[in-house]
């Protein structure tokens, strides 16, 4: 007779920082999830897309997205986010849809002030041929949800993470815009401070966050 695998019994704190916007869509029903199995782990969600000092905050493990700085910290590589320019249904109805690139310079867009270079759109097309766009609209935020609101208000057109708009997607409300060129995807990353994944709760929530986050729509 097979004996059922012993589950490891876990418990105190751990400390999580996580991009925001990828932490109020998905990451807190990982947590969530997490804690239902192991009720006596702690969590300690802070949700800010500044890279802070993990050491000095007291924090664990980071789930960040884009290119890594600091290289005193444990690396876990996730995969790459894949973005897609997306506009509302509502939006492109009443002002058309974009058949090239340069046609962009006659909507208006929503851009993330927070992001270095994101004034300048790049696009890549079939052909293997790039070609880039000004992308400084008249509506600023520095927060994905924001974006999204904008987005589904139907205030322009925007690149945005496919895990932060898929929902939309599936629903037809929102729309893919010149499906036939793609943007540059964004690393995604687990950072973990020297010496914390040899805690057992530590290195068990690391596994079970990066088993999830590979399984996001757009995670490649």
């Amino acid at each position: 007779m097979m004996r059922a695998a012993r589950v490891i019994a876990l418990d105190g704190k751990i400390r999580v920082s996580c991009t925001a916007a990828l932490g109020v869509r998905h990451v807190q029903r990982i947590l969530f999830a997490f804690q239902d199995q192991h009720p006596n782990v702690s969590i300690d969600l802070r949700l800010s897309d500044v890279q802070i000092d993990l050491v000095r905050e007291a924090v664990d493990i980071a789930i960040r997205l884009g290119p890594l700085a600091d290289s005193s910290m444990q690396r876990k590589a996730i995969g790459n986010s894949q973005r897609v320019l997306v506009a509302s249904r509502a939006y492109l109805e009443e002002h058309g849809r974009p058949q090239q690139p340069d046609d962009l310079l006659h909507h208006r867009t929503i851009r993330m002030s927070n992001i270095v270079g994101s004034e300048m759109l790049v696009l890549h097309s079939q052909e293997g041929r790039s070609c880039s766009i000004p992308f400084d609209g008249l509506l600023l935020v520095d927060h994905g949800l924001a974006a999204r609101e904008a987005l589904m208000q139907g205030r322009g057109i925007a690149p945005a993470h496919i895990w932060l708009v898929d929902d939309l997607l599936q629903a037809g409300s929102m729309e893919q815009v010149l499906s036939d060129y793609t943007l540059e995807p964004v690393p995604l990353s687990i950072l973990i401070v020297p010496g914390r994944a040899r805690i057992k709760r530590v290195r068990s929530l690391i596994d079970t966050v990066s088993d999830a986050l590979k399984a996001l729509p757009g995670i490649g």
